[in-house]
């Protein structure tokens, strides 16, 4: 058993990328992989980093999007390669034939990076000495993500998986929320934690949710959440929090019979 801000906490929520996979790194090493067997990616962007940037700063802006219920997972799909060809001249047919390519090729080898944010397997395994149940919940597409799962080593780690694939409901949507509730069977709001590295779809989720929430920074300028007042910047931070609650916790169950 844990406990956070007072409360008994029964089940754990973890975002997966970026807050357990490294998905930035693993997301650029299948970028760099994939330009590096294809010469249309070579011949309209002269190096690597003009490629990932060029692709990462129109994926970015079509997920807040996705996020928000306003374009639909096929074309978030198509235009996060297509946008980067047509940025470098290439337009038309041959700009869609490619993207639909690229978004399969990119994914099959995203799906062989493995690597883990620092600390993610000691605080799985903290979570599971001290009882709670351990879910995932993310928005990534069902496919992608249980095969990250199974790569990465992940699916002993977790008890519950939830995606917003499974509803057709994005976090910070609060059904979501609820869903995952319902698929734990324990129905208190206040008996979740939720652990993530977005400060709207994570954690303006959970705590909209009645949830608790503690926010991976995973850098110092991450945008915040004005609400929600435990920021860390690892994960090894936050076994030292909740240690420290269920500790303190006891000892006043000592005092106080």
């Amino acid at each position: 058993m844990i406990r956070y801000n007072n409360k008994v906490i029964k089940v754990v929520w973890l975002d997966l990328d970026d807050t357990v996979i490294d998905f930035q790194t693993n997301s650029r090493n299948a970028l760099q992989r994939l330009r590096d067997r294809e010469e249309p990616i070579q011949r309209l962007f002269p190096t690597a980093g003009m490629w990932i940037d060029t692709y990462e700063n129109h994926n970015r802006e079509l997920w807040r999007l996705y996020g928000a219920g306003e374009i639909s997972r096929s074309y978030l799909r198509m235009e996060r390669f297509r946008r980067p060809l047509a940025d470098a001249g290439m337009t038309g047919e041959d700009a869609i034939a490619l993207s639909e390519r690229y978004d399969t090729d990119y994914l099959d080898i995203l799906a062989t990076e493995r690597q883990l944010v620092d600390g993610s397997i000691d605080l799985l395994r903290y979570l599971k000495k001290n009882g709670v149940v351990t879910g995932c919940l993310s928005n990534g597409f069902s496919d992608v993500q249980f095969r990250k799962l199974r790569n990465c080593g992940l699916e002993e780690w977790f008890d519950i998986v939830v995606l917003s694939d499974d509803i057709g409901i994005n976090k910070p949507d609060r059904r979501l929320f609820s869903y995952a509730m319902e698929r734990s069977g324990i129905l208190s709001p206040t008996a979740h934690l939720m652990i993530g590295d977005n400060a709207v779809s994570d954690i303006g989720g959970a705590l909209g949710a009645g949830w608790e929430a503690i926010h991976y920074m995973a850098t110092a300028d991450a945008e915040t959440h004005p609400e929600c007042s435990v920021r860390v910047g690892c994960l090894q931070e936050i076994i030292h929090i909740l240690d420290n609650s269920r500790q303190s916790a006891e000892s006043t169950q000592k005092k106080w019979p």
